[in-house]
């Protein structure tokens, strides 16, 4: 680089070369004569080469009002303790309009006034520092990142430089990109509300209720979710899961677990298939996605909630008496990650008690311990009574969770109520060992009469009743092998007959020939009854199972 020619204009300088000319003056004369040999530069070259560029003077040498004069920036000077107005620049000007030199600032400045620039001018000037207010837009529709410097003055009274620059530009692609991030969060969070189920089922033996809270504003949204599945039988399936990530991403892998997951529960599997099922649905979605989730089964009959879970927080129970139990095991790692067999655990969850799923976010805080986050739930569980929504809601409140909580949160809450008086005739059970040989038919019949006949059903409902569970029994005791088991319950809005066996082969349905003599009774079955099913029982063998809808009653 030639820093000789850059030299000529740095402070100084000038000053400098005019000295050398002074001792070393160089005459019209001298320059014929350096012009006049052979081989010699012409005059005028040599003049180009020896002329030194016009003078430019130090930046100590410029006046100050000068440049602010020039500058594009909007620039104002107050001094004083009322800030009174000792200067503004053309820029300011342009932009503001005619200013009267001399007045305070609150009112020569208006438009620093509604931009509350009053607090920071205190400031600067008390401080002797620098105070700056970034990207606030004036009454003249631009916006302005504004300085206050302080300056010190000759008079004793100290003023303060109010230096403003044009960031319309950089404001306006930041609200563009604010916009936009709006836009992507909303499609996020209508897209997760959209895969979550928009009514609850309503189990026959549970009351259930459930909350979502989307992450604040400054978070995208994640992919918790829930659902409620019935099963059939009286059994319920009760899901809760969390996928990592955040985005529009983690809200469609979700929505996929999910149709998974009920897809899955059809099969009327143990818990732990059905995320070993998972667990490889999840690599095959998208193998650096990773989900945790809790898969429960609540049947009336055991009085237990039996879960399997991949790497989700504990499902808390308070029992009829306020204690509050914590599932801690089993628990798997999450889904996704391969490799893992799954286990089933169980946890009581008799008449009276209430069950609660939840997800991280409604426990896990920012240098806090998860423990901790999990404790204060459990404490609250233990003093919050009422209907299951009241129950979520003050969960959530209890927990701290607000319109801006940094996390998604989502909670499922389910109680086993305590059902006696006219309200518990309406959920009744009656059973029967099944003992085998040819009586036992008979009497599974001579059973299932008087059971529906104190039930008080109606004639026809009665004799499909009774039917059915003849169907069910001879099936059993045709295919099965003992310890078998007749089973009625009844609820406000179904009839159940189950029969269990030691068997673990599944009946189904198939078409019989006019020929054959047997292969009828699960056809016959189906065909009376509103639904039907069959499923492997934990212990080793099935249970088949018919439901018959109540008929409403009259007023």
């Amino acid at each position: 680089m030639n820093f000789t020619r850059w030299s000529a204009r740095l402070p100084g300088t000038q000053r400098r070369a005019a000295v050398a000319r002074a001792e070393h003056p160089v005459t019209t004369t001298d320059r014929r004569s350096e012009g006049s040999g052979p081989g010699s530069v012409p005059a005028a070259r040599v003049e180009q080469l020896t002329d030194e560029p016009p003078p430019v003077p130090a930046v100590d040498e410029l006046p100050a009002r000068e440049v602010l004069d020039r500058v594009p920036a909007l620039v104002a000077l107050v001094h004083g303790p009322d800030h009174r107005l000792a200067y503004v620049n053309d820029a300011y000007t342009a932009a503001f309009g005619v200013r009267l030199i001399g007045e305070p600032a609150a009112e020569a400045l208006p438009e620093l006034h509604e931009l509350g620039l009053m607090p920071l001018l205190d400031q600067a000037q008390r401080s002797g520092k620098p105070r700056t207010l970034k990207s606030r837009k004036a009454p003249d529709g631009r916006s302005y990142t504004f300085t206050c410097t302080p300056v010190p003055e000759n008079h004793g009274e100290s003023a303060v430089l109010v230096f403003a620059t044009d960031v319309t530009d950089h404001a306006e692609a930041a609200e563009r990109l604010r916009a936009s991030e709006r836009r992507q969060r909303e499609t996020a969070v209508t897209l997760q509300r959209s895969l979550l189920p928009q009514e609850l089922e309503e189990p026959d033996d549970l009351r259930i209720a459930a909350t979502y809270h989307p992450g604040g504003t400054e978070a995208a949204v994640g992919g918790d979710w829930y659902d409620v599945i019935t099963l059939g039988g009286g059994r319920t399936a009760l899901v809760i899961g969390d996928v990592m990530g955040r985005g529009v991403r983690a809200a469609a892998v979700m929505g996929q677990l999910r149709t998974a997951v009920r897809a899955y529960a059809r099969l009327d599997l143990p818990p732990h298939e059905i995320l070993q099922l998972l667990d490889g649905l999840a690599m095959e979605i998208d193998a650096n996605q990773i989900a945790t989730c809790v898969y429960a089964i609540h049947d009336p009959n055991e009085g237990r909630l039996v879960y399997a879970s991949a790497g989700h927080l504990p499902i808390l129970v308070r029992d009829e008496s306020g204690t509050v139990l914590r599932a801690d095991e089993p628990t798997g790692p999450p889904l996704g990650t391969g490799g893992w067999m799954h286990a089933s655990g169980s946890i009581p969850l008799g008449p009276g008690s209430t069950a609660v799923l939840y997800t991280d976010g409604l426990v896990e805080r920012r240098n806090e311990d998860l423990d901790e986050g999990i404790a204060a739930l459990e404490r609250a569980l233990a003093g919050a009574t009422g209907t299951p929504q009241v129950v979520c809601d003050r969960l959530v409140r209890s927990a701290g969770v607000t319109a801006d909580h940094d996390d998604d949160v989502a909670v499922l809450v389910l109680q086993h109520p305590a059902r006696t008086g006219p309200d518990g005739e309406l959920f009744r059970n009656a059973a029967l060992e099944l003992l085998g040989g040819v009586e036992a038919a008979p009497r599974a019949r001579a059973f299932a009469s008087g059971v529906l006949t104190s039930w008080r059903f109606p004639a026809e409902l009665h004799d499909l009743g009774v039917l059915a569970a003849s169907e069910l029994v001879a099936n059993s005791l045709q295919h099965g092998i003992p310890p078998m088991r007749l089973r009625l319950r009844r609820t406000d809005r179904r009839l159940i007959i189950e029969v269990t066996d030691g068997d673990d082969h599944l009946p189904r349905r198939r078409r019989a020939e006019p020929a054959d003599e047997s292969g009828r009774g699960i056809a016959i079955v189906a065909t009376i009854a509103t639904s039907w099913g069959s499923r492997r029982t934990p212990g080793g063998g099935k249970a088949v199972w018919c439901e018959f809808v109540l008929p409403k009653p009259t007023d």
